[in-house]
Order: structure tokens, then sequence, then C-alpha cells
């Protein structure tokens, strides 16, 4: 696989192996997998991240590094990294103060295992009773024309570039909304407002990153609800008035079995997705024992064939039709990528494009650590 950062990877193993660069490129299972999780690096900040298993392998190779091994071959006898010590580590960098431990403890080496399902090599290896981690060294030592190279130092060197690559998109995307900000709070000019439409309705689209998606939906359908008033009380004669209000209940793409949006004073549900694997929706409805929720799609697909992909799915596997329709049942309403749009422009029209963006802005921020990057980055000194 060849794509814009491809070139980054293949100049620093020529500044670290010369005429040999190439080969052990080709050689490595483990350069090729990087490869493949660095492929966002120059599609901007709306393109989909990968940080959790390149930490992984980070914060792996880091220590092996801290280590001496690099430069002995005394790795077989050493007692392990700590889970603790490895999971602060990728906490601290960039991107990663929310990450959990399912990289390390699992998902890399699955990913790992379908894209080389022919590797005798598991990368992170592990000891649950003493919950020690070691990185496979078989992996970190490629051998060309019968000499082996050492590429734990390539490794760091190429996943710094790639963080250094993100962040910069991403301090670019921020910078942007801040400058649309204040173009929308003080000029009026039709094709100014124009341009900060077309910017957030291009962050509305299925090839963007799934956390960003979350927050620009979230921006708006705030906005959107805000206006809406519902009367409410225990006696007709005494009825209170209050505005739709909608709360982000924690970390986007956060496994944490929850629900992405909730709605005072009407207790609606939200949970923003990606996928149409029917077996995830009717999960989320499980987990709080079939109370309605409002699906947030990333999808374009109308919303006909939507709930129609999502119940003959269902149908394959359960058979049941009763068991299928309690579920749909469960669905309140589906919001796709057109709905979006169409209530991004009704927020427009009641003036409430400045505090989308600046809502994009916040969460953005809190989301990616953005505001702390700086005081981390030293402290790691």
């Amino acid at each position: 696989m060849e794509h814009g950062f491809t070139a980054k990877i293949k100049d620093i193993l020529f500044l670290e192996f010369k005429d040999k660069a190439e080969e052990i490129y080709n050689s490595s299972q483990l350069l090729q997998y990087i490869n493949k999780k660095t492929r966002s690096a120059n599609k901007g900040s709306k393109s989909r991240s990968s940080f959790a298993n390149l930490y992984a392998i980070y914060v792996l190779v880091e220590n092996y590094i801290e280590k001496g091994f690099n430069k002995n071959d005394n790795y077989s006898s050493f007692l392990g990294a700590t889970y603790t010590t490895l999971l602060e580590r990728q906490r601290r960098l960039p991107f990663g103060s929310k990450l959990q431990n399912h990289a390390l403890n699992s998902r890399m080496n699955e990913e790992f295992k379908t894209n080389f399902p022919l590797s005798e090599f598991i990368p992170i290896l592990r000891n649950p009773e003493t919950n020690k981690y070691w990185f496979n060294e078989n992996l970190l030592k490629v051998t060309v024309s019968s000499f082996v190279y050492n590429i734990s130092e390539a490794v760091i060197k190429i996943i710094n570039e790639y963080i250094d690559v993100k962040m910069a998109s991403f301090e670019s995307f921020i910078k942007s909304c801040e400058k649309l900000k204040v173009i929308s709070e003080t000029v009026k000019n039709g094709e100014q407002l124009d341009e900060i439409e077309l910017f957030i309705v291009g962050l509305l689209s299925p090839s963007t990153d799934a956390r960003l998606f979350e927050i620009v939906s979230y921006s708006i359908l705030k906005y959107y609800y805000s206006d809406q008033i519902i009367y409410f009380g225990f006696d007709i004669d005494k009825l209170e008035m209050e505005n739709l209000k909608l709360y982000k209940t924690g970390r986007t793409n956060a496994n944490d079995g929850g629900i992405d949006f909730v709605m005072k004073p009407l207790g609606r549900f939200f949970q923003v997705t990606e996928t149409l694997d029917f077996k995830k929706y009717f999960l989320d409805i499980d987990k709080i024992e079939r109370y309605p929720v409002t699906f947030v799609i990333k999808s374009d697909e109308d919303l006909p064939s939507l709930e129609q992909k999502i119940k003959e799915d269902a149908l394959k596997l359960y058979s049941i039709t009763t068991i299928v329709e309690k579920y749909m049942a469960c669905i309140e309403e589906i919001i796709n990528i057109p709905i979006l749009k169409l209530r991004f422009r009704d927020a427009i029209t009641l003036n409430y494009l400045p505090k989308i963006l600046h809502e994009i802005i916040i969460q953005s921020k809190v989301e990616f650590n953005y505001e702390d990057l700086g005081n981390e980055e030293q402290d790691d000194e």
C-alpha cells in the first residue's frame, strides 16, 4: 500500500539504513502495518486518525529502547513493562489522554493478525498473571543479506513524524474554525457566510473522522433543538415552560456502553454510529433495557433504505418477526447526514452559526486534548 505518508516512512528508513532501506521495508511486517495505520496523515483533520494501536507499539518499543535492548541481546530475560506505566505514557502522548487498555490487551494483535494472517509472530506479548508486557523482538529485527537490522529507533521516529503531521493538521483545523467564527460574528456578507456553511457541511461526510463527526453532529443538534419549547407539570393550570437542551454525556467513541447525547427534559437518548451492523444497534438498545434511542448515522443513504437494511439483516439472524419488530420499535428516530444538513441550515436561519462553530472548537479541543498538549510535552522532556 502506497499513500502520502509512505514516502516519509521511507525517507526515515533511508536516513537510518541507507541503501538497505527498501529491502528492510519490504521484509518487515511491522513497518508495513505502521504504513497502513498512518495512511490518514496527509488527508487532513477530517480523516480518521489511528492512535490507539500505534501508541501501543510506541510505548512498548520506547520502553525497549530506554532499557538498552536495541543495543544488546538481553530482552529475553527482561521481566516486562508494567501496565500502569505503559498506559500512563500513552495518555501523555498527543491525542492520547483518554486511551484505554484495548489496544495493549488485544486489538493491536487482532488487527495485525488480520493484516498478516500467515505471520508466525504476535506483536504484543502479555503475561495476564503479572500484567507485564513485551514487544515481540522478532518484529524489531529484520534480516537482509544475512545481516540483522534493529528497526526500533526507526519505528519511534516514524510514529513521532505521524504525530507531528496530525498535530499540524488539527491545529490548522482549529485555526480555520476560529477564523470563520470571527467572520460569522462580525461580517454579514453573504459569500463569507456561505463559505462558513460549506466548511461545516464539509465535515458531515462518510469519510470524516468518527470523533469529529460526533462533535459536529452534537453542535448542530444542540442549537437546532434549543429554540424548541416544551410545557410540562403536574397541574394542568401550572405548566412550566422549558427549552429543549441537548447534553453530551462523555467522550466520543468511548467504550463506556453509554449514550452519546441526552435531551432534557424529554429524556431522549441519542447514539452516534458509523456502522450499519444491526447487532450494534440492538446491543445499544439492550444496554438500556430497550429504552427508545435516536440513532445519528454517518451515512448518506436515505432513511427508508437504512431502516430496511437494518430490518432485513436482523431477520436473517433472528428469523422471528416479533423479536425484530420489538427492537425496531425501540429506534425512535434515525438522523442521517442529509437530515443533519437540513437541521444545520434551520439553525443558521435562527442565527446560531457562530455558536455552532464555537461549540465545535470547544468540543474538539477537549476531545483531542488540544489545550494541554504543550504542558504534557514539556513534562515529558
